[in-house]
């Protein structure tokens, strides 16, 4: 039997609490639970035998009746699995939407104390005196209800016992910080009956105040079980505590792996439903459909009718038969509200008939359409085992079928793809290609998305490739990077530098490459293993690795010359550079702050701006490399508008449509209405994000920005525009240097770079990592503009 049962409400926030716990090193399974029989995973056809941390019930209860949620909660916490768990968990909405009352009041029922923990202090949803506030507002007061039937709760009590809310105990900020809160809630917890109490809360800090709590009393008070409610701000708390707890008492059991349940030599079927109509979903959507899905669009108006989509179905069932990859979508944007549930329900049974004599694997999009398509194709249970984004799990089905799921609105557009590409790994295929970008490309022309066989049709963009620094790292990853076959594939890479030195990286990295010096870049040949370099023979062959060297610097400034000369005569459509050294560039005597303004100034561009990429986020900055006193002073109003614009025209030529833009404050809280700062929100910031909001550009602002980082990483934004340099890469960093990349946007061709340095300490040795270098190859590759056809 599992240490831990959890219950939710709706598949999406089953999926999220059960990776919470997978992440921290635990088992975890979601059950399906149906409410006519909730069924225990011990001794399924999949998991017999397994030994799960976690269990995590989906009682799908959300849009429920009162009664019929209550009856399910009731039913689920009744169970084997609940009974015998150390710790029980409620999943709740961290807006308190859905039937909370109703299913707290299932707890005390049965006979359970209940500690509500309904903080969320990631995305400032907190609880100060037993009322909910989001961003400090009260909730009741807020938008976030507006699509509900009912009014947002004005304080917890009342919500969860409104004949008489002075039941419900309190515990304010002060008792949650005393350092004595066990003993507080062991006292408000009575023998007599069971007991409803809040807990405040307004940092993570809080929250671990609570379950640290609860662990000590071993979350049992007078005589009674204690159920810990609370959001996925909670859920990750308690795993983080218990991980430790459970792996020092687990016992090794032998499981089945994923990889091995299901060889497969050649590519399986897969079966790709989305069920949301959001833009966010539309455009995941069609990047499946450029890796070479086929989408099947069913009219919603249609939906339930005898006899429709039969020619549909009889389509998509003989494709998958075949090891097809397939999509089924709607064929409207939108769709009637109160339709929902029929069209759902359509998708469902199509998706069930449709894989039927199949061993498809599922993509679903959508919480309310993944449940409904797991239910009508009779899976029960499922293990989460990898999450490729904020939301977007990859789990095993209890009959061994890879799952991805994810919610309509959550992530960016290679959400769907990532999950893909997860799923043939595990499978034991190599993706296609590398996911981890900034973009797909979309036609101009027609507005399709281009698939393989049509971006085989158009020359591939030669791309200049400078060395960097030749004492650091730079030339081991550019000979990598310019080898690798993905690169090739989709550029014309011309290396600018040093060939003897490309020679010297390749001996050390024990690669037999053939480095070939040209004069021009018409002079190139491409084929496997060679590398073809313009030779500006500019350093001695006895240049140490990992040492300060002015002629290195000044070898650096000149394949940066080079290569913005290549591209103002045309001849490359990209430039994409290694790390140079701004101390080595300085003691040569080219005094610039860094890449970005010594190709501004070469290209002479009068104005750029910095984009750092990496798989989880983008950062755009207002200022960089000057200091922050400086860097207040010269942030204004055309300022920021212009960085947003050209964030914005980015994205849409890396094939997002409409991005969605966040733009930071410069105060804590941004501003907190004058509390902090001098006003510079209001007079430096606002008019610029309202002017490009005038033009239609999707852009919101001024947003703290600890809280906008949080949320562009989970996938709400496609770009963060950071006030100063610190700002925004801080948190790059920290969310994947390893495959981050830096963008120059506003040159006459698109600059990328890694997001690293020459590593002097590395240099020379065959350690340095090259993802970043070929992620910023790639990331050229599709940003570049497309050389004409000659001839």
């Amino acid at each position: 039997m599992a240490s831990v049962f959890v219950q939710a409400d709706d598949f999406s926030g089953a999926a999220e609490v059960g990776y919470c716990f997978v992440e921290h090193g635990l088992t975890a399974q979601v059950i399906l639970a149906a409410g006519t029989s909730f069924g225990t995973h011990d001794g399924g056809p999949s998991f017999a035998g397994e030994v799960t941390d976690v269990v995590v019930a989906d009682t799908h209860s959300r849009g429920l009746s009162g009664a019929e949620a209550e009856a399910l909660v009731k039913e689920a916490f009744s169970g084997p699995e609940a009974s015998a768990a150390q710790v029980q968990f409620k999943k709740m909405d961290s807006l308190w939407r859905g039937n909370i009352q109703a299913e707290v009041s299932a707890l005390a029922s049965l006979g359970f104390h209940a500690v509500i923990a309904g903080a969320l202090p990631q995305l400032q949803r907190t609880v100060l005196g037993g009322k909910p506030l989001a961003a400090g507002t009260p909730l009741a007061e807020t938008d976030f209800w507006e699509a509900e039937l009912s009014a947002p709760p004005v304080d917890v009590p009342s919500l969860l016992a409104p004949a008489d809310p002075s039941s419900v105990r309190s515990v304010d900020l002060a008792a949650v910080r005393s350092g004595s809160l066990a003993a507080k809630l062991a006292g408000l917890l009575e023998p007599e009956r069971p007991q409803l109490v809040v807990v405040d809360g307004e940092t993570v800090r809080d929250l671990e105040n609570t379950v640290d709590a609860l662990l000590e009393l071993e979350f049992r008070a007078g005589g009674r079980r204690i159920v810990l409610v609370g959001t996925g701000g909670a859920a990750d708390v308690l795993a983080q505590r218990l991980s430790p707890r459970l792996a020092r008492n687990a016992q090794p059991v032998a499981t089945a792996d994923a990889t091995t349940a299901e060889p497969q030599e050649a590519p399986g079927p897969v079966l790709a439903v989305v069920g949301s109509a959001s833009q966010t979903a539309q455009a995941q959507l069609a990047a499946l459909e450029a890796r070479g899905f086929t989408v099947v669009r069913l009219h919603p108006l249609y939906a339930g009718a005898a006899g429709a989509y039969v020619s549909q179905l009889a389509q998509v069932s003989a494709d998958l038969r075949s090891g097809a990859r397939m999509i089924v979508t709607l064929a409207a944007q939108k769709v009637d509200p109160s339709a929902s549930p029929r069209i759902v329900q359509a998708l469902a049974r199509f998706a069930a008939e449709a894989v039927k004599g199949t061993r498809a694997d599922l993509i679903l999009t959508g919480g309310e359409t993944a449940r409904e398509v797991l239910d009508a194709v009779g899976r029960s249970s499922l293990v989460p085992l990898a999450a490729v984004q904020h939301g977007a799990v990859l789990s095993r089905a209890d009959d061994g079928t890879l799952v991805g799921t994810k919610p309509g609105s959550f992530g960016d557009h290679l959400a769907l793809l990532q999950l893909y590409d997860e799923i043939r790994r595990r499978r034991g295929q190599a993706a296609a290609a590398s996911t981890q970008t900034l973009s797909h490309k979309t036609s101009e022309e027609s507005g399709a998305t281009m698939t393989d066989e049509s971006m085989q049709n158009q020359p591939l963009p030669y791309v200049a490739v400078t060395m960097g620094d030749g004492a650091g790292v730079g030339p081991e990853v550019v000979v990598a990077a310019v080898l690798d076959p993905q690169s090739n594939a989709e550029c014309r890479p011309v290396v600018i530098g040093d060939a003897l030195r490309l020679r010297q990286a390749a001996e050390v990295l024990g690669i037999g490459a053939d480095i070939r010096p040209i004069e021009d870049v018409d002079d190139a040949v491409f084929t496997p293993g060679r590398v073809n370099v313009i030779d500006l023979a500019l350093l001695p062959a006895d240049l140490p690795w990992g040492q300060l060297s002015p002629v290195a610097g000044h070898a650096a400034y000149e394949y940066i010359r080079v290569a913005s000369e290549l591209a103002m005569a045309g001849k490359v459509q990209a430039i994409c550079t290694a790390p140079l050294n701004k101390e080595a560039l300085h003691a040569a005597g080219h005094i610039y702050p860094g890449h970005t303004e010594l190709l501004a100034h070469l290209t002479g561009t009068e104005e750029v701006s910095m984009m750092l990429s990496t798989p989880k986020i983008r950062v755009i900055h207002v200022t960089t490399h000057i200091g922050l006193v400086d860097a207040i002073r010269k942030i204004n109003p055309d300022l920021v508008e212009r960085t947003i614009r050209r964030g914005h025209e980015a994205l849409v030529r890396a094939g997002i449509p409409n991005p969605k833009i966040g733009v930071c404050a410069i105060n804590p809280h941004a501003g907190e209405n004058g509390l902090f700062g001098q006003g510079e929100e209001a007079e430096k910031i606002e008019p610029g994000v309202k002017a490009a909001q005038a033009d239609g550009i999707n852009a919101v602002g001024p947003l703290p920005a600890d809280t906008l980082f949080f949320l562009a990483g989970r996938g709400d934004y496609d770009l963060v525009v950071a006030m100063y340099h610190d700002q925004g890469h801080g948190p790059v960093k920290v969310l994947g240097i390893e495959a981050g990349v830096n963008i120059t946007v506003g040159l006459p061709v698109i600059r990328t770079s890694v997001d690293h340095g020459t590593a002097f300490d590395i240099a020379g040795k065959a350690i340095a990592d090259s993802r970043s270098m070929v992620e910023a190859l790639h990331q050229a590759a599709e940003m570049a503009t497309r050389p004409a056809h000659v001839g």
